[in-house]
């Protein structure tokens, strides 16, 4: 249970909820218990003479028993009420710690993982962990101190029939103990098929033209049905473990009333154990029942959160080489310099960029073109500083990248990536993303500039027309537009256009080159492309060619 260690800064955070949620414990376990010994009162006075009729003491004891129910009651709803609303928050705080720190993560550690997996990490793993520091605390600590007040009141009762029905207890945690490393095992396997399915999923439906295109559902359908196949099987592998638990916990219960009857039965032939107090040993054991049938399930539940803590903590461990270091706030002019700048990408090996150097005065343009594999789009990486040179560096303003604010340098930039992303929302909100709290004149104006305004205003819903997942409702010269909209509406002093007009006609390209002119002119412009005719407006162009697996200019 190593890994669930990292988890007692939140204990401790909310400690006060837990200290009261361990009180409730005491105090409805406490009530509980304390009734039962006027079962026994009843059973004896009942039987007292024979006399089976009216009976005030008895009325008493029944009062008290019903009393003692409602108290038990009430203390374990405000058992559940802090215990469970502890964990509740403690999941809301972890969740959000995650997805914080999956965005502090640089773009190699994305390449080294899968979105399901990701995925998964954040919802079932979190919702494993919660378990434990929910349910998995609460039957716990309930149990413990359901066992203690018990056992104290049978050994008042008798201590040798308390010392026989006991007994079996420590055979019930060796079998516990030695499950427990199994099911450990057996959860890590599990959710990491749970993780394969995830990512199988969501690989599917993000290409599922490609799908249709090629007419391959049944083979998705035939490679989906064989992973969830094998999660079904491992799940029910593990199922089968867990059911020892239960076996072992009733098998037990068993011997604990064969033991009750025997011994209980033999002192009061003898004369030394009154049938009430033989009826109080019943109980008290059936008490036990509920919470020790919850240990198979607790131990179950708390191995799930350690195998999914240990996961969740693999992603914690990371450290990205991106880190900021300045936190200033200033403005960016666009001067650029490279010096000799070499790239390799670790995850390959490949080195994409070589000895690269150039300079870029703030408001000039510059086209990169070179062939397929060349690294252009490293060096828009690069200046973004989305990965850090391998060797040299690039200066921005005079400074060294690394030394900038980030945020408020990318404050300062707008970025059209090659691959076209859209959000699954409105034109207007993905247009607007880049800056807080857009107009919705700004959105049409930056539209205009992107010349994808006029397609706008053709659509019935126009601006608030929603685009489907990952714009699949747009055609891709409209998704790109869209994009560069999106890049430009924040006024940049550097703008990188990564491959981002090639689904573009040339008019509709020089339309948008000649806006940007007009309305961004004193901006730094990078053009990735493969066209001259996008190259031909640049101030400066550096053109890359491939050799022996590097990269000059």
């Amino acid at each position: 249970m190593k890994a669930l260690k990292t988890l007692n800064p939140y204990f401790w955070k909310h400690k006060i909820l837990l200290f009261w949620g361990v009180l409730f414990i005491i105090a409805s376990n406490f009530f509980n218990i304390y009734k039962v010994q006027f079962v026994g009162k009843s059973v004896d006075e009942l039987t007292k003479n024979g006399n089976l009729g009216f009976n005030r003491q008895v009325l008493i004891y029944v009062a008290i028993i019903v009393g003692c129910s409602l108290l038990t009651g009430f203390f374990t709803f405000m058992m559940r009420q802090t215990i469970i609303v502890a964990s509740r928050r403690i999941e809301y705080e972890l969740k959000n710690k995650i997805y914080r720190h999956y965005q502090d993560l640089s773009l190699t550690d994305y390449k080294q993982t899968t979105i399901g997996d990701l995925m998964n990490r954040l919802s079932e793993d979190v919702v494993a962990v919660r378990m434990y520091l929910g349910p998995g605390v609460m039957y716990v600590a309930n149990l413990i101190v359901l066992v203690v007040i018990t056992a104290i009141y049978m050994l008042t009762t008798d201590v040798s029939m308390t010392l026989w029905t006991l007994l079996p207890l420590p055979i019930l945690s060796f079998a516990i103990y030695k499950v427990s490393s199994i099911i450990n095992q057996k959860s890590k396997i599990m959710q990491k098929s749970q993780s394969a399915i995830s990512t199988f999923v969501q690989d599917s439906f993000s290409g599922i033209r490609v799908v249709k295109f090629f007419a391959r559902e049944n083979y998705i359908k035939k490679n989906y049905g064989t992973k969830v196949t094998d999660y079904q099987n491992k799940a029910l592998d593990l199922a089968k473990t867990e059911a020892y638990f239960f076996t072992i916990i009733l098998f037990v219960i068993g011997l604990l009333n064969v033991a009750i009857i025997w011994i209980g039965g033999q002192k009061y032939i003898a004369g030394e154990l009154s049938i009430g107090k033989i009826a109080d040993f019943f109980m008290y054991i059936n008490t036990l029942i509920f919470p020790f049938s919850m240990v198979g399930w607790v131990t179950s539940v708390n191995q799930r959160a350690e195998a999914s803590m240990q996961r969740i903590n693999e992603f914690m461990d990371k450290k990205s080489e991106i880190v900021n270091k300045n936190f200033d706030t200033y403005e960016i002019t666009g001067n650029i310099e490279f010096r000799n700048v070499s790239y390799v990408y670790p995850n390959t090996g490949i080195k994409a960029l070589e000895n690269l150097s150039f300079k870029l005065n703030a408001g000039e343009s510059l086209a990169i073109m070179g062939k397929t594999g060349s690294g252009k789009s490293t060096v828009a990486l690069l200046l973004c500083r989305l990965i850090d040179p391998t060797e040299g560096e690039i200066l921005v303003d005079g400074k060294n990248l690394k030394d900038h604010n980030l945020e408020n340098y990318r404050n300062y930039i707008g970025y059209i990536p090659q691959e076209s992303y859209l959000f699954s929302d409105s034109i207007e909100n993905n247009i607007g993303f880049a800056i807080d709290k857009p107009t919705h004149e700004k959105v049409v104006e930056y539209a205009k500039i992107a010349d994808v305004d006029k397609n706008i205003v053709e659509f019935k819903e126009q601006y608030k027309t929603m685009v489907g997942e990952r714009g699949v409702m747009l055609s891709g010269g409209q998704k790109q537009r869209i994009c560069i909209a999106r890049a430009l509406i924040k006024a940049p002093n550097i703008i990188i256009f990564d491959d981002s007009l090639s689904a573009l006609d040339t008019e509709t390209e020089q339309n948008i080159l000649e806006n940007i002119d007009r309305k961004i002119h004193n901006a730094t412009s990078i053009i990735i492309t493969h066209r001259e005719s996008s190259a031909q407006r640049a101030d400066k162009i550096l053109n890359l060619t491939e050799i022996n697996n590097s990269v000059t200019a």
